[in-house]
């Protein structure tokens, strides 16, 4: 493995810009020597032209990472959401917060629904971003700061219980899932709207 790794640097090496602008250096100071203008010093001028050229030559492009497209994306999205599911489903909720994530999921669950529907979520990229974001961060979290909380409440009972806390963040995350559900469902809206101006517009020419 660490041979081929080592033969696939040098042979990245060989076809770099620095060593073919190198190599040209170097075949002039070869010119030079067969004309005899170098003389005797010939290794040392063949050997500095080359290293002239290679230092000269442009630093190689790097490419910058491509992002995934968000069709890509949202099949990552998915075996995020399925690992959620199945966390939540091991966890221990009160009623109302078991209830609120409950909607919260299917509501996620809808979005994600392979086929015309995930091709809608797929056009709004700011969409795909948020959902991800819940679900790979903020349900999580809000879980799991819970089950924290109440452990130590347990052991020094009073103040502010931490089912308020998780039913407050549960209901915002649903209410941003409404209102992404509710974007989506402009965007067709507008898409219905857009056909029904243009067949309107073609019986009129």
């Amino acid at each position: 493995m660490a041979t081929s790794r080592a033969a696939g640097r040098a042979l990245d090496f060989l076809e770099s810009g620095k060593n073919l602008a190198g190599s040209a250096c170097g075949l002039v100071g070869v010119g030079l020597t067969l004309t005899g203008v170098a003389g005797a010093y010939w290794p040392a001028v063949v050997a500095g032209l080359y290293a002239a050229g290679a230092l000269v030559a442009p630093p190689e492009r790097v490419a910058p990472p491509v992002p995934p497209e968000p069709e890509e994306e949202l099949r990552f999205v998915r075996q995020d959401f399925a690992r959620l599911r199945e966390y939540v489903a091991e966890v221990d909720l009160p009623g109302e917060p078991a209830g609120i994530l409950a909607g919260l999921l299917e509501l996620y669950a809808g979005m994600l629904e392979p086929g015309w529907v995930a091709g809608v979520l797929a056009t709004e990229p700011e969409a795909v971003h948020a959902l991800t974001r819940a679900i790979r961060t903020d349900v999580p979290e809000c879980v799991d700061t819970y089950h924290r909380t109440r452990w130590w409440t347990r052991l020094a009972p009073g103040g502010e219980a931490p089912e308020r806390h998780l039913v407050r963040q549960l209901s915002l995350l649903h209410e941003e899932a409404e209102r992404l559900t509710a974007d989506l469902r402009e965007t067709e809206v507008r898409r219905q709207q857009t056909h029904t101006t243009y067949l309107e517009g073609r019986r009129e020419s």
